[in-house]
């Protein structure tokens, strides 16, 4: 076995010789991977609780005696969380780019259970919205720190399914969000005020088991040896690789070509926005119109179905969950069946299909429902259509910004291309569209529907221009890091 050598003293910027991304790399897909992604994509569930639990229990916010929400107000509330998640996401993802990945993703799911809990016991608009911000900020720090954990774990030619997967269980917590809403505002079982109280605490309890299921995780190799921890990384691939052995598995113990890498404290911020937006600007062009097109598709559309529902068929808000649950079930589908797409036919191909079929099918739905030729149920089935679709492309989008970066700035370019396609896409248009749905036009949602359509039209066809190739390469190979050293 080849192990990593340190080259003078690394804390002061030596260099170190190591195979352990190799090694990370060439590993089979096993019991400690899927440990991983269910201890740490849970956080993709939660955040579908969160948002499918606020829109589900829409009209309760407005039938509540203390809160007495206008549709307006909500999609206010929906931003306030969105804009907690763009400037959580950025504020975390700097600092999981120094701290480390495994002191962050403890320090965001903390953040997110205590606010949650807090919303649960909220008695106004304003402590509403400030506890929905930190709640937001809480996920979007979690996005930076979980998604590059992940990326830096799981071996190359898994990456993009595993990602695309992950990112879709979001739909699992969507569908428990909308079972949820079912029962808790069954007025047999709560009043509608305790209710959606109830629905803001249950994340706060699934919050403590997940804090346990992460206490075994490692730091990231990878990152640990970019600043000179060089012992603590090969002490973790060494007890990885005998875990994997203890099972059963025999390993390739072939040599590998080592790298060469220069430890470093941390990153500039010059060198962190040098690196993003001159050295590798055509991936920035990609990242940031792929982010904002899904985040406007997603979270204009998504957080103001209960309304449409509600304001355009009259369709009970103890009923919502029932029209919720298959459109979460046919976005958790796609990314599971055709996510290993990515990883065979290709990024490109499959960013531009899957980007370009979604925003055809998002413009043919709006002009069905402005047209009022489809009932609540028709319109449904088309949603869950259009987002088979639709998230695997949003998925992409975190898997693409993730891996085109070099490992030094990984977790804050995830934070800033996030932060700015939500800030675009996400914050905006669940506000603009609620306005749109409170004028009582269908011509007028419409409009906010072509405009999510030309959103991932036109991302799809830079995708096609400039999309990197980065399909079963190691993370290394897609982006040199900052602190190789020939």
């Amino acid at each position: 076995m080849q192990k990593t050598v340190p080259n003078t003293n690394p804390e002061a910027g030596g260099s170190i010789q190591t195979t352990i991304p190799q090694r990370l790399d060439r590993l089979p897909f096993g019991r400690f991977h899927i440990l991983v992604i269910v201890a740490l994509g849970i956080t993709w569930i939660l955040d579908g609780l969160e948002v499918t639990l606020v829109g589900a229990i829409a009209g309760a916010l407005k039938d509540s005696p203390t809160l007495r929400f206008t549709n307006t107000d909500i999609g206010l509330a929906t931003s306030a969380y969105l804009s907690g998640a763009v400037l959580g996401a950025i504020f975390f993802g700097w600092l999981t780019d120094r701290l480390g990945r495994k002191k962050l993703f403890f320090i965001t799911l903390i953040t997110y259970m205590l606010a949650t809990v807090a919303t649960a016991l909220s008695w106004n608009f304003a402590t509403f919205a400030i506890c929905r911000f930190f709640t937001g900020a809480g996920i979007g720090g979690e996005y930076t720190a979980v998604n590059s954990t992940i990326q830096e774990l799981v071996p190359a030619r898994f990456r993009g399914w595993t990602d695309l997967a992950i990112n879709g269980s979001f739909w699992l917590g969507a569908a428990l969000g909308a079972v949820g809403a079912i029962f808790l505002l069954n007025g047999a079982f709560f009043s509608p005020e305790t209710g959606w109280r109830l629905a803001f605490a249950i994340g706060g309890g699934i919050s403590v088991i997940i804090f346990a299921m992460r206490l075994w995780i490692p730091e990231s190799p990878r990152w640990l040896l970019t600043h000179g921890r060089a012992k603590e990384a090969e002490k973790i691939i060494g007890d990885v690789e005998a875990e994997f052995e203890r099972e059963g598995y025999v390993l390739d113990r072939a040599a590998l070509k080592p790298t060469r890498l220069k430890a470093r404290t941390h990153t500039p911020l010059a060198e962190v926005a040098s690196s993003i937006f001159r050295t590798h600007r055509d991936r920035a062009i990609v990242g940031f119109s792929l982010m904002a097109a899904q985040a406007y598709f997603y979270n204009a559309i998504f957080f103001t179905y209960a309304l449409v529902l509600s304001s355009f068929y009259g369709v009970p808000t103890n009923r919502i969950g029932l029209y919720i649950l298959p459109f979460a079930i046919g976005n958790f589908l796609g990314p599971l069946l055709i996510g290993r797409y990515f990883d065979t036919w290709g990024r490109r191909p499959m960013l531009v299909l899957t980007y370009g079929v979604s925003g055809l099918l998002l413009a043919v739905t709006g002009l069905l429902f402005a047209a009022d030729l489809v009932t609540s149920w028709q319109l449904t089935i088309a949603w869950v259509v259009v987002f088979f679709f639709g998230s695997a492309a949003a998925s992409s989008a975190y898997l693409t910004v993730s891996e085109s970066f070099p490992l030094e700035v990984r977790a804050l370019a995830i934070a800033i291309f996030y932060a700015v396609g939500t800030g675009v896409g996400g914050i905006i248009g669940p506000y603009f569209l609620g306005h749109l749905i409170d004028t009582g036009s269908r011509t007028s949602v419409l409009a906010g529907y072509l405009i999510g359509s030309a959103l991932m039209i036109i991302a799809a066809g830079i995708a096609a221009m400039k999309a990197v190739a980065a399909e079963r390469k190691p993370l290394e190979d897609v982006a040199r890091p900052l602190s190789a050293s020939d």
